[in-house]
């Protein structure tokens, strides 16, 4: 019995592992702090596995760590954390349970959240549990769940760091933006390194129209994001270009952005290409939208070359959807289609539940398609009159990603000659957000085709905003 007790040793969190190896515990934390700190060296997990490879804790998150890329080497390290399940200590049957539905086929991902609940309620430390459930309701659509995972641990935590990001960011999704901002600037406060509070503090100076400010403190962290993973090194750049291309700055920062910072990702040895792609290609639609691309040259033809590669496809609902615009876009029709009619052979297999939740991403991926070849009318059908991007979440996309499908349905409305509508919902938009250029254009242009007074006093605040920033 002593022999056993001695194999007890408590992971960062303060939770008891079951394990004969310091190593293997060193190695574990160092993977928390990687997933909290959205580092690129997430797979120090599989160490953890050499060191010990009967300890369940350690399997249990390589498993997890590997699914997406290797799903035969999941199933392995989850079977031998099972078999040894029976010696394990409570904690880490918890993180089992929770980790292996999340891992299962045909899962129900409410039930997957409750076991992340039931897991969190007895062991509130355990944040990168936390982060693990509050993605799984990113691509859920659901950040009031979000927002109810981490209140239900704050109060363990309230002076640990990475926990104000995770608070601030489902704030925001909620509209909550002075929360969020207080909330990002706590995380801040306690990390000036901590990733997800400066994209969070982003998010709100975006939302805000406040650019300049934006630009600046994005740019002074930016020296804080060379040892990030792919994914939150071209986001937070993304914001950046974003915060240009909005503030009407000149092109040329937002090509320099995308040429150094996003495209340039690609270049790194072991860049996970599908996240940068999906930044690339999401700046990309912006400036077509904005009547931007040629500016850039050929960078839309080269991203899609890319993009045609089946091996990209099926990674990310968003960047499917994204994907079938620039294919269609580039004039590859045959390779848009195919991953369209993919796309609906994926949601046939899916559960009756989740079939009719992702026929929204289904029907903006057939919109992006429409879009992409020039065919509004089509479009705007799939869209229907009462269209809201913000519930397109599902496919992986915060309100600021989803923001351009609205913009999508603004231009459509226009070229269509659907002037009133487009008035409509535009006007709706500013009434929410009024501090861009290029809503205020879009409006002056439905007034014009309306032949309206009000384009003038509509082009005059296109002006104002197309000054005060970084002009």
């Amino acid at each position: 019995m002593e022999e056993e007790e001695g194999r007890i040793k408590l992971d960062g969190c303060g939770y008891d592992v079951k394990t004969s190896s310091q190593l293997c515990i060193s190695a574990i934390n160092s993977y928390y702090h990687q997933v909290l700190n959205y580092g690129r060296k997430r797979c120090v997990i599989l160490e953890a596995v050499v060191h010990d490879n009967n300890c369940v804790l350690a399997n249990t998150l390589a498993a997890h760590y590997v699914y997406s890329s290797d799903s035969s080497r999941a199933t392995s390290l989850l079977h031998s954390a099972k078999s040894h399940l029976e010696h394990a200590t409570l904690y880490e049957k918890l993180v089992f349970d929770a980790i292996s539905y999340l891992m299962s086929q045909d899962r129900d991902d409410d039930v997957a959240i409750e076991l992340h609940s039931k897991l969190l309620m007895q062991f509130p430390r355990d944040l990168v549990s936390l982060k693990r459930a509050q993605i799984l309701c990113f691509y859920m659509g659901r950040p009031d769940l979000s927002l109810s995972l981490v209140n239900q641990v704050l109060p363990q935590n309230e002076e640990e760091n990475y926990i104000y990001g995770m608070l601030a960011f489902p704030l925001l999704e909620l509209g909550r933006m002075k929360d969020a901002e207080e909330a990002a600037k706590r995380g801040f406060e306690i990390n000036k390194h901590d990733g997800w509070s400066q994209h969070a503090l982003c998010h709100v100076l975006q939302y805000e129209c406040r650019f300049r400010e934006a630009v600046k403190f994005m740019e002074e962290c930016s020296s804080s994001w060379s040892s990030s993973s792919s994914f939150m090194l071209t986001h937070n750049w993304w914001h950046v270009a974003l915060c240009y291309l909005e503030g009407n700055a000149p092109m040329q920062r937002v090509l320099e952005v995308y040429d150094n910072y996003i495209w340039k990702e690609l270049d790194k040895t072991g860049a996970a290409a599908p996240e940068v792609y999906l930044n690339a290609v999401a700046l990309l639609l912006r400036l077509c939208v904005r009547d931007g691309l040629e500016f850039f040259g050929d960078r839309l033809q080269k991203l899609a070359d890319c993009l045609a590669d089946q091996a990209n496809w099926y990674l990310e609902w968003h960047l499917d959807v994204l994907t079938v615009w620039a294919l269609a876009k580039t004039g590859q029709i045959s390779k848009a289609e195919d991953l369209l009619k993919g796309l609906k052979q994926r949601i046939s297999r899916m559960t009756e539940k989740k079939q009719q939740i992702m026929q929204k991403g289904m029907m903006l991926a057939e919109v992006l398609y429409a879009y992409g070849r020039g065919n509004y009318k089509y479009g705007l059908e799939l869209l229907g009159p009462d269209f809201d991007g913000n519930d397109c979440k599902i496919i992986g996309a915060s309100d600021e990603q989803v923001d351009v499908f609205n913009e999508v349905w603004y231009i459509m409305l226009l070229n269509s000659g659907d002037a009133t509508k487009a008035i409509e919902v535009i006007d709706k938009r500013i009434k929410k957000r009024d501090g861009t250029a290029f809503i205020w254009r879009l409006l002056e242009r439905g007034y014009k085709l309306a032949k309206r007074p009000e384009a003038e006093i509509a082009n005059e605040k296109a002006k104002f905003f197309e000054s005060a920033y970084f002009n």
